[in-house]
C-alpha cells in the first residue's frame, strides 16, 4: 500500500506566508502536525534532510493508519507515551523485520537489524525523536517525548560522576585522585529505542552497464542536456548529487587541468576540499551547455569569461540554481519510464563497486590490491584527516592514480558501452534508434570515511 500523506511546496518565486510545505492527509486535507514539523526542522536541519525525514514519517504515519493495534483500536500518534512506544515497537518487528528486545534492568529497548531490515530505520527512529521533540516545544504533543528514556540518561550520568568533586573540574588522570571514565564509555544517549548493529554499509552494484541503461532511458525520455551532463558526471566520478549540481564556474578556474572541478565535501561546510576529473566528451557537453541552453535561460547575458566565480553552472528554466530537488524529480520520471528502480546515490556504489572490481582484475598480488584500494580509500574521501585538498594531494599522486586506475577504468566502460549497444542491435532490418556512445570515465578524490567497511563485505 502506498503513503496515506503526501505534500504539495509553494511554487518557486512566490513568497510563502507562514510554510514552505504542506503536507496533506489521503482526504487532501492539510495535515499540521508535519506541516509544521518541516517548518521548526528547518530551523536546525537543511531542506533536504526535513524533506527527507518527513518522508520517512510518512511511512510510519501510515502504517499507524493501517495496521497498529492497542487494545482493539488504531494508535494515534498523540496518545500516551507508553502506547506510542507499543505501536513503534510492533512497527519494528512486524513491519522493519528487526529484532527489539529489554530486559528487568533496562528501562530502553534494543533493536537489532536484520537482513530484510530496511536502510531507513536509523532515520525514522530519529525522525520520530525530532518530531516529537518539535511537538512538545509548539505545545501540540502534551506528553514527554515517547522517544526519550529519562532513566537511562539519569542512571548513566550518575555512574560515570562517581568520585567527581561537585562544582569542581575533574583532576587529571595523573593526580589519580578521581575513578578515570571508563576507556569504553559512550556519549549520553537518551534514545529509548537504541540501534545495537546499525553501521553504515554501502551497497554493492556491479552491472557494468548500468550507465548506459540510464542513458538509454534518459536519451527516449528526450532528458535535457544539463540532466545528461550530471548524470554522466556522477558515474564518472562517484560525486554525490549535490557536489556536482552546485559546481560553479570558480570550481572549474580554480583546477589547472580542463578536466578538473573543484569541490566540496560531505561535511566541508561549503569549503572545496576535493576535486572532480571528466573526461573530453563530457568537457564538449559542457560546453555545448554552456553555450547554448544555459546562455538561453541566463538573465545575465554574459559571456562566459565574465561570469563571476561563485555563479552556479546548472541553472534551471527560468535562470535560478538548478537544485536537488529539481534533479531529484526529473531523475525519477526517467527512472520510471524506463522501470529501472535505482536512487542517485547508487551511481557512487556502482563508481567504487566497479572500481574494486578493477583493482580485483589488474592486481594479483595482495599488496598491490591493498596499495590501490588504500589510494580508492582517500580517492573517495573515505578518510577523516583528509581536511583540504591540499593534504589530500599530499598523500595521493593525483596523476599517478588516474594514469594507473581511471585510463583502465575508462577503457573498461568504453568496452562495456559498446557491448551493451550491440546487444540492442535488433536481428531484425527494423530501424532501431542508436545510443552514441561518448561517455567514459576518469576519477576524482574526496574524503570520507566508510570504505573499509565496503572491502570487508566484499572480501567476505
Amino acid at each position: 500500500m502506498g503513503s496515506l500523506y503526501h505534500h504539495v511546496k509553494c511554487p518557486e518565486g512566490v513568497k510563502a506566508k507562514k510554510f514552505k510545505l504542506i503536507v496533506l492527509d489521503k482526504h487532501l486535507k492539510p495535515f499540521l502536525p508535519l506541516t509544521v514539523f518541516y517548518k521548526e526542522a528547518l530551523g536546525g536541519i537543511t531542506e533536504s534532510s526535513a524533506e527527507s525525514y518527513l518522508k520517512t514519517l510518512y511511512t510510519f504515519f501510515t502504517w499507524l493508519h493501517t495496521d497498529s493495534n492497542y487494545q482493539g483500536r488504531a494508535v494515534s500518534w498523540d496518545d500516551k507515551p507508553h502506547i506510542v512506544r507499543i505501536a513503534i515497537e510492533d512497527f519494528l518487528m512486524h513491519k522493519a523485520h528487526c529484532k527489539v528486545t529489554t530486559s528487568d534492568s533496562k528501562t530502553y529497548y534494543n533493536v537489532k537489524l536484520t537482513n530484510k531490515s530496511p536502510n531507513t530505520v536509523s532515520r525514522m527512529l530519529s525522525a520520530l525523536k525530532s518530531f516529537y521533540k518539535i511537538m512538545i516545544r509548539v505545545k501540540i504533543y502534551l506528553y514527554p517525548n515517547p522517544l526519550i528514556d529519562a532513566h537511562a540518561i539519569l542512571d548513566e550520568y550518575e555512574t560515570q560522576i562517581e568520585g567527581v568533586r561537585e562544582g569542581k573540574p575533574r583532576m587529571p588522570k595523573e593526580a589519580g585522585t578521581e575513578e578515570p571514565l571508563p576507556k569504553g564509555a559512550r556519549r549520553l544517549t537518551d534514545s529509548f529505542f537504541k540501534i545495537i548493529n546499525g553501521e553504515w554499509k554501502p551497497q554493492v552494484i556491479d552491472d557494468p552497464y548500468l550507465p548506459f541503461m540510464i542513458y538509454k532511458a534518459g536519451k527516449d525520455s528526450k532528458w535535457k542536456l544539463r540532466d545528461e551532463i550530471i548524470t554522466t558526471i556522477l558515474f564518472q566520478t562517484g560525486a554525490r548529487a549535490t557536489e556536482v549540481i552546485k559546481l560553479t564556474f570558480g570550481d572549474y578556474r580554480a583546477r589547472y587541468d580542463k578536466n578538473e572541478f573543484a569541490t566540496f565535501n560531505k561535511g566541508s561546510h561549503g569549503i572545496r576540499t576535493k576535486f572532480l576529473k571528466v573526461d573530453n566528451d563530457t568537457l564538449k557537453l559542457l560546453d555545448r551547455y554552456i553555450h547554448g541552453a544555459r546562455k538561453k535561460a541566463d538573465k545575465s547575458g554574459l559571456n562566459m569569461s565574465d561570469i563571476p566565480d561563485e555563479i552556479p553552472i546548472f541553472l534551471n528554466q527560468h535562470g535560478n540554481p538548478y537544485t536537488y530537488d529539481a534533479f531529484l524529480k526529473n531523475w525519477v520520471n526517467i527512472m520510471e519510464k524506463a522501470e529501472i528502480k535505482i536512487n542517485i546515490h547508487k551511481t557512487r556504489h556502482w563508481f567504487v563497486t566497479r572500481s574494486i572490481r578493477m583493482i580485483r582484475e589488474d592486481y594479483k598480488d595482495k599488496a598491490e590490491q591493498d596499495k590501490a584500494i588504500e589510494k580508492l580509500r582517500i580517492y573517495m574521501s573515505w578518510s577523516e584527516k583528509a581536511d583540504t585538498m591540499k593534504v589530500y594531494e599530499h598523500y595521493v599522486d593525483e596523476k599517478d592514480y588516474v594514469v594507473e586506475q581511471h585510463d583502465k577504468l575508462l577503457e573498461m566502460m568504453k568496452k562495456e558501452q559498446e557491448e551493451y549497444l550491440h546487444q540492442l542491435k535488433p536481428r531484425k532490418r527494423a530501424k532501431q534508434p542508436s545510443v552514441v556512445p561518448r561517455n567514459k570515465v576518469v576519477q576524482m578524490p574526496e574524503k570520507q570515511h566508510e570504505l573499509m567497511d565496503f572491502i570487508n563485505e566484499l572480501n567476505s
